[in-house]
Order: C-alpha cells, then sequence, then structure tokens
C-alpha cells in the first residue's frame, strides 16, 4: 500500500462516516423520546464527548497498528483470529451494508418530501446511488478521497444553514412551530435516545482503515481529534435550530426536521435545497462506507485460506476490488429486503446496533489490553489520564449495548446476533474447505 493520504483527507473521511444523513434523521427519535430542550442538548453533548474519548482510543490503537483492517487488527492481537474474523464478518454482513441500507431509507425519506415515491422507485434509486459511488471507488483511492472531501464540504454547509435559519428566525422575531409535548419516559426513553444519539455519531472508529495509507502516523491521529470536534459542534448547532424552530413537539413529530426548519424559515425554496442537501449527505457516507469497507473483508480474506480471491489489492488503483464488488453486492440486497420491510430505517437499526456496540467494547477494551502484550510498539500517540478514558469508553459502549439490546427486543437481537452464529458456521466451513485442499 502506498501512503497518499494527507490529513484533510483523512479528517474528511471522519466527518463523512459520521455527518451522514444520521443527524438529519435521528433527531426527531431523540426529540420524541426526551421531550425537553434541555434533556435534548444534554444528550447531544454527552454523546460527543463519548465519541472523542472513542477517538482517542482509536488514534492511539491506529499510529501504533496500522492496518487497512482498522479494529480487525487491534482485535485479532488482543483476543485472536476468531474474534477478529467475526468482527470482519460483522462488517461485512450487518455493520457497513445495513448502513449504507439504512442511508437509502433515510434519503428516500426525504426526498419523499417533494417527490412522493412507491417502495419499489426508491430501492431503485438507492441501488443506482451504490453502484454508481463503487464505481467511483474502483476508479482508486484517490479519487474517492477527493470525492468525499468535496461532499463533506456540502454536509458541513448544510448542518451550517440550519444554525443561520434559526439565527434568522430569532432574529425576525419568529417563534418556534411547536404544540403539545409528546408523554416521555425519562428512564427508560434516554437509553432509547442514546442509542439513537450513537448512531448519529457512529463511524468515528472507521478512519483507522486508512492508517497504513496516511502519509505520516500523526495524520490519523490529527484526523480523529479534529474531525470529531467538529462534528460535535456541528452537531449541538444542528439541535439548538431543530430546537429553536420547531420546539420540542415539533421535531418530534417531523421524520424530516432540517427540511421543516428550512420550510419554516424560508419557505418551499429553503425545504427544497435541504433535501438536496440530505441527499449529498447520504451519498458522503455511502462513499465513505465503500472506502473503508472494503480494506476490513480484504484484511480479513488475507489471513483465510479458501478466500484468496477476496484478499486482491489493485496495486495501480489502490484498492482491494474483489471485497469492494462483495460489499456492493450484499448492499444492495439489503436494501432491496429494506424495500420490503414497513419500517426500513428502524428495521436496519435493530439489525446493526447491537452487534455494532458489542465490538466497540471490545476495541475499547482492546487499549489497555495491549498495552501490557505489547509494551515494545511503537506509539506516536498515547491517551492520556492511563487507562481512565478507555475504561470510561467501555462502560459507555456497555450502556448503550445493553439499551440497543432492549430497545430492538428479542427478534432485533436474534438477528443481529444470529449473524454472529453463521459467521462461526463460515469460519468453520472454510477451515473444513481449506484442510481438504490441502489434503
Amino acid at each position: 500500500m502506498r501512503r497518499v493520504i494527507g490529513p484533510w483527507q483523512a479528517s474528511s473521511v471522519v466527518v463523512g462516516m459520521v455527518v451522514g444523513a444520521g443527524i438529519f434523521r435521528s433527531a426527531s427519535v431523540v426529540g420524541a423520546t426526551l421531550g425537553s430542550p434541555l434533556a435534548i442538548y444534554a444528550a447531544w453533548a454527552l454523546g460527543g464527548v463519548v465519541a472523542l474519548i472513542g477517538a482517542l482510543c482509536y488514534a492511539e490503537l491506529s499510529a501504533a497498528f496500522p492496518h487497512p483492517g482498522g479494529d480487525y487488527r487491534f482485535l485479532k492481537q488482543a483476543y485472536g483470529q476468531t474474534v477478529a474474523f467475526l468482527f470482519a464478518w460483522s462488517r461485512f454482513t450487518v455493520i457497513f451494508t445495513a448502513s449504507a441500507a439504512m442511508l437509502a431509507f433515510v434519503g428516500t425519506d426525504y426526498l419523499n418530501e417533494l417527490w412522493p415515491m412507491d417502495r419499489l422507485t426508491r430501492a431503485i434509486l438507492a441501488a443506482v446511488m451504490v453502484v454508481a459511488l463503487a464505481a467511483i471507488n474502483l476508479r482508486g483511492l484517490k479519487t474517492s478521497a477527493r470525492s468525499e472531501v468535496a461532499f463533506v464540504a456540502l454536509d458541513v454547509v448544510a448542518l451550517l444553514a440550519l444554525g443561520g435559519a434559526a439565527l434568522w428566525m430569532i432574529v425576525q422575531g419568529g417563534v418556534p412551530v411547536d404544540g403539545a409535548v409528546p408523554p416521555v419516559d425519562p428512564v427508560g426513553g434516554f437509553g432509547v435516545a442514546m442509542v439513537y444519539v450513537m448512531l448519529a455519531y457512529g463511524g468515528f472508529n472507521d478512519a483507522s482503515t486508512l492508517s497504513a495509507e496516511v502519509r505520516r502516523p500523526r495524520d490519523i491521529t490529527r484526523a480523529m481529534i479534529g474531525g470529531m470536534g467538529a462534528v460535535t459542534l456541528l452537531y449541538l448547532v444542528a439541535n439548538w435550530a431543530y430546537v429553536s424552530v420547531l420546539g420540542p413537539a415539533g421535531l418530534a413529530r417531523s421524520d424530516a426536521p432540517a427540511a421543516a426548519v428550512m420550510q419554516a424559515v424560508f419557505g418551499q425554496v429553503g425545504r427544497t435545497a435541504m433535501v438536496v442537501a440530505v441527499g449529498v449527505a447520504a451519498i458522503a457516507i455511502l462513499n465513505a462506507l465503500l472506502i473503508v469497507g472494503g480494506r476490513t473483508l480484504y484484511a480479513a480474506a488475507a489471513d483465510l485460506p479458501g478466500l484468496e480471491r477476496l484478499a486482491t489489492w489493485d496495486e495501480q488503483r489502490g484498492v482491494p476490488r474483489a471485497a469492494i464488488l462483495l460489499q456492493t453486492a450484499i448492499t444492495l440486497l439489503l436494501i432491496v429486503w429494506g424495500a420490503l420491510t414497513p419500517a426500513g430505517f428502524a428495521t436496519m437499526v435493530d439489525y446493526m446496533s447491537p452487534v455494532y456496540w458489542l465490538f466497540l467494547t471490545l476495541s475499547g477494551l482492546a487499549l489497555p489490553l495491549l498495552r501490557r502484550k505489547c509494551p515494545d510498539a511503537e506509539r506516536p500517540y498515547r491517551v492520556p489520564f492511563g487507562p481512565l478514558l478507555p475504561l470510561i469508553f467501555s462502560g459507555m459502549s456497555i450502556y448503550i449495548l445493553w439499551a440497543s439490546i432492549d430497545y430492538v427486543g428479542w427478534i432485533g437481537t436474534a438477528i443481529s446476533f444470529g449473524t454472529l452464529l453463521a459467521g462461526l458456521i463460515a469460519r468453520w466451513a472454510l477451515g473444513l474447505f481449506a484442510g481438504r485442499t490441502a489434503a
């Protein structure tokens, strides 16, 4: 691999992985479950702190153990090949592919505000978007990374526009579009809210897959810390705009709060502009998912007999071609499944959340474990305050794992963790195949 990615491009991948379409959809669920402005701001601020601590942990791990598999390398070093394989399997079958499918539903929720579409049309549109971005990524890492910088710039402009709209309304003496605050559960509601808050903050760990391709080890550290600091500020600005213009009740009622804010302040023109911006946000994170997702699959395939075709690297373009193609195919299948499900967005959250937070917990705990197992590894960056911050991050990850299991119920949990059982079966089958081939 060639070290061709600079700090700005790496930072754009961090921001692009996080500031996708989640903030434009998750905020309404958080508003509905918490009710009060203070609780809403507190949840998003807490989420930002947790994500920033997580980014610090990943900055140390990425700089010490650079690898295209990201977490795959950390987990393999800390817990062994089986856990690392299950992580790569979950990314391939659940985390990245379900995230991409979820983004399709977020984007179509907003587009439906302007052009009503049936499920088949939405699925076709989402599929075209995924195929087009896969084609961009197959052209090479420089092309896809430059595209990400442009997409992320538009994301940031959209979120700042929400803050500007709220300021304009306040200057003009407008009042929030509000109503009766829905009933909330102050205990269970906070857990549900944090599932969706951290869903919007999720993705900060994925830039670690570029750690072997950044020009200098410290670039990945700057990308994670700077990227997450910017994301937290942008999210607080966006939620302040939602509450200021729509009020808590108006936020809770809206499936497309960003579009509702722009319509309330600037009319149909503002609404249309925001729908386009959310479409760009969906494109940005889909592009980032394709950049980093194929690299995890490539890294796992390189370690396992029987998967040699997936462990091919296009040296000329700097991409894992076969892995990207397979990830794209699975994403398209999940888009079809989601299109056949009444609540596509919620279905993908149910499918993804428990497994995602299980592995984030393991990655957080891997940091102090690897400090003991590999004390001589070069660490250009170390998380301050000893093991305290990694343990705080791991503790919060366990809480959100429990909250996500409680939220999705036993059916969603069975589907989510059932994929890990399928992964164990797949690994056993690969081992059996490799043994027969060797014989």
